[in-house]
Parts: structure tokens; C-alpha cells; sequence
């Protein structure tokens, strides 16, 4: 069976070829009813867009770049999955580039990618976001950009982004109500701006409950499964360790639960292990992690919006230069009353 074209597609809708063309561009101005018609042709024939022509005939590439340098797979995967969503809805195609900033040498290889293939915007994911290299070589090529959960220099680009520090006080706040007052921390990769907002808001809540906060009960990690199981390891050595241990991602924390329950340590009844991100792996665990939910994927599907947005007809300056998501503390059985 020979593949539907955009012409079975104007036909089947009673609308012209440019009508069609127009509701598929995503452009503005087309009448509600007229919009509705055309996606129903599209879907009822299966109709899939050429994008090389679509690009060749409207000057845009659709497609969307997404730029990461992070080791949590679990977090990788969801901003994958909400930016995808995003744009398989807006009709483009989403182009995936790993960037390690420790490799040095950024500015070159981002006007590589940027010279090998033509995109209409550019996601940037933590910690790519707060890489000043990475900003200086997308604004001198002139490529637009929106930054998911930056904290440097906001006033670059629009940007998507969820208040770090307030969840882990509140996830610190759940501990203490819980009776914990001797809480280990882990803290998330240097890198990583999140990783010092988390750790502030920890100790912030500390602080507030007039808690001390015990050097030795605060290690170093970089939110992968083994950093969290090295800290978890460290911080459970002998009988003065703490009942709680706040990890600030979900990979660390069950580094951590691992490290405990090879230590014969019954959890939650001898110790208590939360996390952050609300990654799958976190109800896999058992017990099941309790964790803060971060809109991750909705995070990215936010930024593929905002960039295709700025891609299209409507004007950068009428869209919002930065959007706020809620976070969720998803109470589940790794932590309990002391």
C-alpha cells in the first residue's frame, strides 16, 4: 500500500495543500475547526511529514538538539523521554549529543556538532546549562537555546527549572518529623549546581531544627550507584553512625541501601535511607525508596516546548523567560519514626 501524501491529506480534509502545510508547520491563525479537520486526516491515513522537505520548503530544520554530561542514567532517560514527547507532538525530531565538559576543549566540539548538522534550537540539561563555554559558542552561532534547571547567568536564554533547595528542605523537615535529628548526608557531583543547592537546603532544615551537623556524617559522591555505596560504606562504619541518611539522588541512595544491607542493617527499622529524583529504580529497591519526585521529563518536554516556540512564528520576546514545576516528597517504606 503506497504511503499517504500530503495531498490524500488536503483532500480528505477539504482544505487546500498550503492549509495543510500550515497546520503541520504549526502556524498560528489557522480556524480551530480547520486545525481539528487536518489531524484527523493526518491520523485516519497515517500520514508521517517528509521532514527534509518540510525544512527544505519552511526554512527550519525540525529538529531539536539535547546536550548532557550527566552519570545518572535514571535522569538521563527521563529527560530523554520528555523531550521526545514533545517534539514527535510539534512534528521534529529530537538529536541526542553527549558533551563531558571534563574533556576540555568545549567551545570546539559544540561548533562541530553545530556544523555538522542544522537545528532549530538546542536543550541544554544539567550541568551543560552553567558550562560558560557551551553558552558563548551556541550565542556566537546564533543558535537558540533553553537551559533545564540552571543557576548561573539566568538572564542568557528562558530556562525550565524546580526549586532544589526548598525539596531537600522539606525532604530533611519529613526525617526530623520522623524523630531523625542524626542525619548523614550524600552530596551529589561537584559539577553539578543542583548537587549545592540540595546540600544547602539540607542544611538549612538542620539548622533551623537546631541540629548539628556532623563533618564525618556528610560525604562527597557523583550521583552514580557506586559513589553512593562508597559513602554509604563510610558512614556506617562502627556503632556511633546516624539513624537517617539523606542521599540527593535516587542512585546514591540505593548505593547506600546496599551498603547497609551488607552490613546486616535492617531497613528502615535500623536505619532510615531517603533519596532524590523519583527515578524508576527507586520502587525497585526494597524497601521501596522514599524520595523527592522531581518533574524531570516534564521539565524537558517544558524546554522542547519553549524551543520550538522560539523556532516558529511566535516571537522569543512574547514567551516566558522562565518556568517554574512543583516538586512531590512520595513517602514510601525506606524511612520510618526512630
Amino acid at each position: 500500500m503506497a504511503a499517504s501524501t500530503i495531498n490524500d491529506v488536503a483532500k480528505a480534509a477539504g482544505v487546500s495543500i498550503k492549509t495543510v502545510s500550515r497546520v503541520l508547520n504549526g502556524e498560528p491563525y489557522v480556524r480551530e475547526d480547520t486545525r481539528n479537520r487536518v489531524n484527523a486526516a493526518v491520523a485516519q491515513l497515517g500520514y508521517r511529514p517528509n521532514i527534509s522537505a518540510r525544512a527544505l520548503a519552511g526554512g527550519r530544520a525540525y529538529l531539536v538538539g539535547l546536550y548532557y554530561d550527566n552519570p545518572s542514567p535514571g535522569y538521563l532517560s527521563e529527560i530523554q523521554l520528555g523531550a521526545i514527547s514533545a517534539c514527535r507532538k510539534a512534528g521534529y525530531h529530537l538529536l541526542v549529543e553527549e558533551l563531558t565538559l571534563e574533556e576540555g576543549d568545549i567551545a570546539r566540539r559544540v561548533d562541530a556538532l553545530l556544523s555538522t548538522v542544522k537545528m532549530d534550537g538546542v536543550i541544554l540539561s544539567p550541568p551543560v546549562c552553567d558550562d560558560l563555554a557551551v553558552l558563548d559558542a551556541l550565542d556566537a552561532a546564533g543558535v537558540r537555546y533553553v537551559r533545564i534547571a540552571p543557576v548561573s547567568q539566568l538572564e542568557r536564554a528562558p530556562y525550565v527549572y524546580m526549586d532544589d533547595r526548598r525539596a531537600a528542605y522539606e525532604m530533611t523537615a519529613h526525617l526530623q518529623s520522623l524523630g531523625h535529628s542524626r542525619i548523614g548526608f550524600v552530596i551529589g557531583h561537584k559539577a553539578h549546581a543542583a548537587a549545592r543547592l540540595r546540600h544547602e537546603g539540607f542544611l538549612e532544615a538542620m539548622q533551623h531544627a537546631g541540629y548539628p551537623v556532623r563533618d564525618d556524617w556528610v560525604r562527597q559522591g557523583e550521583f552514580s550507584f557506586r559513589s553512593g555505596l562508597d559513602a554509604g560504606a563510610a558512614l556506617l562504619q562502627g556503632d556511633d553512625r546516624p539513624t537517617a541518611i539523606f542521599a540527593s539522588n535516587d542512585d546514591m541512595a540505593l548505593g547506600v541501601m546496599t551498603a547497609a544491607h551488607r552490613l546486616g542493617l535492617a531497613l528502615p527499622q535500623d536505619l532510615s535511607v531517603v533519596g532524590f529524583d523519583d527515578s524508576p529504580s527507586a520502587q525497585v529497591m526494597w524497601p521501596q525508596l522514599t524520595t523527592v519526585r522531581q518533574p524531570t521529563a516534564a521539565m524537558a518536554a517544558t524546554a522542547a516546548e519553549m524551543v520550538i516556540a522560539r523556532a516558529g512564528r511566535t516571537p522569543p520576546e512574547d514567551q516566558p523567560a522562565a518556568r517554574l514545576l512543583d516538586f512531590e516528597l512520595v513517602v514510601r517504606e525506606s524511612a520510618a519514626p526512630l
